[in-house]
């Protein structure tokens, strides 16, 4: 009895381990099933958002070796996920390409596996009927359709056609701005009378998702566009100051809640040749969501925390693009300013687009940079400088090499041109431009470009390096005037302890700096050269009479004594160092050649180029000024020709 007791629970305990054992291989090799509740609600913008969450996290997390693959079906899943887990990561940096792959696979999931059909996708975004559709669903709608003829330049054609980034009067507004509205977008949606298809449809929502998810909230597709640029929370009330008016103004608070005042994360402002314009239609919905975007879009290439002790952080993005963003307490709301160059663009011809004089404006250009004169680009903010730069870069000899020195990197130059010899440095936290500039002076560069002279170490060492470390140098500056400049670069030199003597300071600007071209913007955003300005510097001769010795009498040579006195005196007290003057002007809508450029400068120039090149130039210089010209009039450089007296010299067409 005892003995069949025993054998009856053997084969009891064998029988249940059996069992354990079958239902845990069953379960390994079973693929990850997702049990979805279809009601009403299934299909929403948020519980797809969910479901894609949940499913890329369970792709990402599987443990490959539990579930008995082949050799070669375990590489291949070991692949996807890595692939996987890469995109999703990169998806976040502003790569197009990442991002193109995480939508893929989230179409992927939705349309084999939660089943979206052409039915319940409308309970997502109401496709079928059009008065449900928001301003944003009906943007959305209409750049994802632009988007699939022509790519990234679908915005810019959307606002060329319906004129867009023009000025006008917006309700309760008493002045012109730049703005689009929600009623311009409705009025486009229905002028367009779209046609979808299921695949349409289902991109846009698949957009929508990715877009909160790991992208960049509602600006996530006009990031990727041709434009200028795009910044959030420049604009609308921050939530600090709401709670301030809170107890002393509930009117005030009702409109805001109504979002009838605009609040900080409602601000979205795009760039677009060389005008702001704030998108009225667009919002991030809320504070919180601001705030996740600023976290995120600075991260490429790990810069650092950004934190309420380091309130700020600039740095560049996956496709070249330079980002700055901003927190709390050091600005009053999260913000963040994103810069694009589209470097396939940047030429001398792009900027001067066909205007009167503008081939001669252009051949003046290549001959400065050419002749390795030192130039200076001024100008406001926005008003294209790096654009220009990036332009002239093109017409450096190919023997040349080329150093640069950049706050965040932004000219790229070795994308444009791959088999040149350049080598860009930035600042970081560690190394400052000032010990970056000493780093460039060992690495036999030829030229030295400089993104933007922004404090005085960088000045001051600029000047140095351009008597002695270099060939040439071109740089960007902020100043509003040629005598701005000099005394910008001549202060730097001085608050750095370079020199002590003001008058010394500024004399070793003025021997360095050659040229100075000045780009303006208009009030209606249109960007143009301004000037262009030599720096010619003045040399002291010495001109005091000796006149007192043909005095026969005291009272005749004390008198001859005084005048040299008085001019010494002069001489010292105001003594000038420099003049300037334009070689070239914008009049009237033309660009127009007025002052020849000085004959060192011109003997200079020929010096530096090859035989070709000198020939076309003294061509360029005969034709324009003559062998006869006049000596230059020696005056205010931002005085127009027009004012002066002086009938302009109009340039050959």
């Amino acid at each position: 009895m005892n003995l069949l007791n025993i054998i009856l629970m053997i084969v009891v305990l064998v029988l249940g381990i059996a069992i354990v054992i079958y239902f845990l291989t069953k379960r390994k090799n079973e693929e990850v099933e997702t049990v979805v509740d279809v009601d009403d609600k299934t299909y929403t913008i948020e519980k797809m958002t969910e479901f894609v969450k949940k499913r890329l996290d369970e792709i990402t997390k599987i443990n490959l070796y539990d579930i008995g693959l082949s050799e070669e079906e375990l590489k291949r899943r070991k692949n996807k996920k890595y692939e996987l887990k890469k995109a999703l990561k990169g998806c976040t940096y502003g790569d197009v390409n990442d991002k193109k792959y995480v939508k893929e696979l989230i179409y992927d999931l939705l349309y084999k596996e939660y089943g979206v059909d052409e039915t319940n996708i409308s309970r997502a975004i109401s496709f079928d009927v059009p008065s449900l559709l928001t301003p944003q669903d009906k943007f959305d709608i209409t750049l994802y359709m632009y988007q699939k003829e022509f790519g990234y330049e679908a915005l810019t054609q959307i606002i060329k056609k319906y004129n867009l980034a023009e000025l006008k009067y917006v309700s309760g507004e008493s002045k012109p701005s730049y703005v689009i509205t929600s009623e311009e977008i409705n009025d486009i949606f229905e002028k367009e009378k779209f046609v979808l298809t299921l695949s349409d449809k289902l991109n846009v929502v698949v957009q929508r998702i990715y877009q909160h998810y790991k992208g960049y909230s509602s600006i996530d597709e006009i990031r990727d566009m041709n434009i200028d640029g795009i910044s959030g929370g420049v604009s609308g009330l921050p939530e600090s100051f709401l709670s301030q008016v809170a107890q002393t103004d509930g009117d005030y608070i009702e409109q805001v809640m109504e979002h009838k005042v605009p609040r900080a994360c409602d601000s979205i402002w795009i760039f677009f040749q060389g005008k702001s314009i704030r998108l009225a239609f667009l919002s991030f919905g809320t504070e919180a969501e601001l705030k996740r975007v600023c976290q995120n879009i600075y991260k490429y290439n790990n810069p650092g925390q950004l934190s309420d002790t380091n309130g700020y952080k600039i740095n560049e993005m996956k496709d070249g693009s330079r980002v700055v963003v901003v927190r709390p307490s050091f600005s009053e709301t999260w913000a963040f300013f994103v810069r694009k160059f589209d470097v396939k663009r940047s030429t001398l011809e792009q900027w001067f687009k066909g205007e009167p004089g503008c081939n001669e404006s252009i051949e003046l250009l290549k001959y400065l940079v050419k002749g390795a004169r030192i130039i200076s680009i001024t100008g406001e903010q926005g008003c294209g400088k790096t654009t220009m730069l990036m332009g002239m870069i093109e017409n450096i000899y190919e023997t040349m090499n080329i150093r640069v020195q950049e706050t965040a990197f932004e000219l790229h130059l070795r994308k444009i041109y791959p088999t040149r010899n350049i080598l860009t440095f930035r600042e970081t936290d560690t190394i400052s431009g000032q010990e970056g500039l000493d780093v460039q002076k060992k690495t036999d560069g030829s030229v030295n470009i400089i993104g933007e002279v922004a404090t005085d170490p960088v000045a001051s060492w600029m000047i140095q390096a351009a008597q002695v470390a270099s060939k040439f140098t071109l740089f960007t500056h902020h100043a509003k005037t040629f005598p701005n400049l000099v005394t910008a670069l001549r202060n730097s030199m001085l608050r750095t302890g370079v020199f002590k003597n003001e008058k010394t300071a500024e004399e070793q600007v003025v021997q360095v700096l050659n040229f100075d071209i000045h780009l303006k913007k208009d009030f209606r955003g249109k960007r143009y050269v301004e000037r262009i300005t030599e720096c010619i510097p003045l040399e002291d001769k010495n001109e005091y009479t000796f006149d007192h010795r043909k005095e026969k009498t005291l009272e005749g040579k004390i008198d001859k004594f005084m005048d040299n006195a008085t001019y010494y005196f002069t001489k010292s007290t105001n003594k000038e160092l420099y003049k300037y003057v334009n070689i070239l002007e914008y009049i009237d809508g033309e660009y127009v050649l007025t002052n020849k450029i000085s004959d060192q400068n011109i003997k200079e120039m020929r010096s530096n180029m090859d035989q070709a090149d000198v020939e076309a130039f003294d061509r360029f210089v005969e034709e324009n000024w003559g062998s006869g010209a006049k000596k230059p009039v020696l005056v205010g450089a931002q005085e127009p020709a027009k004012k002066r007296g002086r009938k302009p010299k109009i340039t050959k067409e």
